[in-house]
């Protein structure tokens, strides 16, 4: 739409189904730089896209005309086909359901990026559930135990 300006800035993390510790160091770059492109493809910015063994985190620039949901059902979905055409991993490759997303502003843009990009060594000190837990309260979401990721 003309006349349209938004700045949306969207931290993402979702996790590898089961947990399991499938995102090695040998595939890890490749499913990021993949995510990466579907963002791209879907006219939005990926600011940063990086994790660790079982999860990823995805920080963008939303472009107006999709949803959240609409993104990581497509990022998702395209990187799940991807790994599993690409026979990355050993049987078949999936997500878990669901995800979070949270907001921020311009200014804390690098910092995001700066905690997304250091995440081998965020994870030598927290585990990915007292990371997750620990956003969910900083950003004051409600939720119910029994959906959260499987830890």
């Amino acid at each position: 739409m003309a006349n349209t300006y938004t700045q949306i800035n969207i931290h993402c993390v979702f996790a590898v189904k089961g947990r399991e510790n499938l995102l090695d160091r040998a595939i890890r770059d490749r499913v990021h730089q993949y995510i990466s492109g579907i963002i791209r493809e879907l006219d939005s910015y990926p600011l940063a896209v990086g994790g660790w063994l079982d999860h990823v985190h995805v920080f963008l620039e939303l472009n107006p005309n999709i949803s959240i949901s609409q993104m990581m059902q497509k990022v998702k979905a395209n990187s799940t086909k991807m790994i599993n055409n690409e026979k990355l991993v050993l049987g078949k490759f999936e997500w878990q359901s669901g995800y979070g997303a949270f907001s921020h502003s311009k200014s804390q843009r690098d910092d995001v990026i700066k905690y997304i990009m250091n995440q081998e060594l965020h994870h030598s000190k927290v585990k990915f559930k007292d990371e997750y837990l620990e956003m969910l309260h900083k950003f004051n979401v409600d939720f119910d135990e029994k959906y959260l990721f499987e830890f």
